[in-house]
């Protein structure tokens, strides 16, 4: 028989397909450097739709498995690569449409998210997602795990932006859901469908994101608490009073990972610090900070810090992003994405703390607080086999306990592959049952991003 991967070549233009294993090794694993990605015989980099779909029916023909991939910045295994598949990356597509009119942008997936939002700014226009990682992300894969961010406690997250998708799907036919309208009742949502399903019902190709007016700038409120428990027990009552932009939190192992990597003049002995920020119409704004202030200082805050410094409260935010490369920087990380309901927060934040000392693991905890969604991040000491062991135990516990307190196993990241074990403890065996029937009737061959998700 013909070598299938010779037959690619021939029919796609020079260069497109990639067989140098010393090229396709950068495309073995995203962000979360799964210890069992997979070698792909090649790594196809279009340049069109048209080169995705021809690539698809190829696979198809072959019964040849496909992991999309964006930018590789994901943190929790969805596109790690499938021994004898290819890697589809999607990087090359990188154009994006601003049309003013209709506040919408047409973006094709290799785009950043931050050059979006630059594109977007260039009109006086916003698109709110705003993942960490914004500068590095892509869009496609911002859709393939329905990302948020920090801002989303406010403006909601990716698939509240999504109006329009061409889709590649597993035979290679492309279909294009949604559009420009603002509203659109005709037939399934099935636009909705594909947001947040990590490359495994079909290839993202283009998408239509609604944009935003710009918001006001910003006044900033950093509030310093003795413990985890009594910055999250104010969280609570913040967002019973108010609409913060942004409700961050940051646990004392964070802060001081962050102040080794790039000291940003946080203070090292607080339990915990709270990040929020008003961006309120400027005749409201100081008296949400206010109104913010005087809950923290109830909530037993040691110190509490505004500016209405667009600048200075910038450099907040900064020291926040910087959580995730900061912990990085002190041994390998398994990175936590779970959530739960606002009102159990506390008692998961709790429940994080108890499993770091229960397994001798060290746990940074940075969150979106103001939607219960926290990031435990286990760090392992380079080489120390005995830690790794038990912090995939902790892992593992640390999903359970969202579970128990009606959570999830993730908020943003995705299950990737390495959450997958622990869907069905969250969804159950009639969600699983009709996950699976969705899958198959979609990808009957089970060649799209196989082993992630479900």
């Amino acid at each position: 028989m013909d070598d299938p991967v010779a037959l690619l070549v021939t029919s796609l233009p020079e260069g497109v397909v990639v067989t140098d294993p010393t090229v396709m090794e950068k495309y073995r694993h995203d962000w979360a450097r799964d210890p069992n990605a997979g070698r792909p015989r090649a790594v196809v980099r279009p340049t069109t739709a048209d080169q995705v779909q021809a690539t698809v029916r190829w696979a198809a023909a072959y019964g040849i498995p496909v992991v999309p991939r964006g930018a590789g910045s994901g943190l929790s295994g969805g596109a790690s690569a499938v021994d004898g598949g290819i890697v589809l990356t999607l990087e090359r597509l990188r154009h994006i449409e601003i049309d003013t009119e209709n506040r919408v942008a047409i973006v094709e997936p290799g785009a950043f998210n931050a050059e979006v939002k630059a594109a977007a700014r260039a009109h006086g226009l916003w698109y709110p997602p705003d993942p960490s990682s914004f500068e590095i992300c892509s869009i496609g894969g911002n859709v393939a795990t329905n990302a948020g961010g920090l801002c989303c406690v406010k403006y909601g997250v990716t698939v509240d932006y999504v109006m329009g998708l061409d889709v590649v799907l597993a035979d290679g036919r492309l279909v294009t859901l949604g559009g420009r309208r603002i509203k659109d009742v005709a037939g399934l949502p099935l636009t909705k469908l594909f947001v947040g399903s990590e490359g495994t019902l079909g290839i993202v190709t283009r998408a239509i994101l609604r944009l935003v007016p710009l918001p006001e700038a910003p006044a900033t409120l950093v509030a310093t608490f003795p413990t985890v428990s009594a910055a999250a027990t104010a969280v609570l009552a913040v967002c019973r009073r108010a609409r913060p932009s942004m409700v961050e939190l940051m646990d004392r192992a964070t802060i001081n990972a962050v102040e080794d990597y790039r000291p940003m003049g946080l203070d090292r002995t607080a339990g915990a610090l709270l990040l929020m920020q008003s961006d309120a119409h400027p005749t409201a704004r100081g008296a949400e900070i206010e109104a913010m202030s005087q809950v923290c200082r109830a909530a037993a805050a040691d110190s509490v810090f505004t500016t209405e410094d667009p600048d200075e409260g910038e450099l907040f935010v900064q020291a926040r992003r910087l959580a995730f490369p900061a912990t990085e920087a002190r041994g390998s990380l398994l990175l936590e994405d779970v959530g739960a309901p606002l009102t159990e927060l506390p008692g998961l934040l709790a429940d994080v703390e108890a499993i770091g000392a229960r397994y001798a693991v060290e746990i940074c905890t940075v969150a979106h607080a103001g939607d219960g969604n926290t990031h435990p991040i286990i760090v392992v000491p380079p080489g120390d086999d005995a830690a790794a062991a038990r912090a995939e135990e902790a892992f593992a516990a640390i999903m359970a306990a969202a579970i128990r307190r009606g959570g999830t196993i993730t908020g943003e990241h995705g299950v990737g592959r390495l959450k997958r074990a622990a869907l069905p403890d969250q969804l159950g065996p009639d969600v699983m049952e009709l996950t699976l029937r969705i899958k198959a009737a979609l990808d009957p061959q089970g060649i799209l991003n196989p082993g992630a998700g479900f």
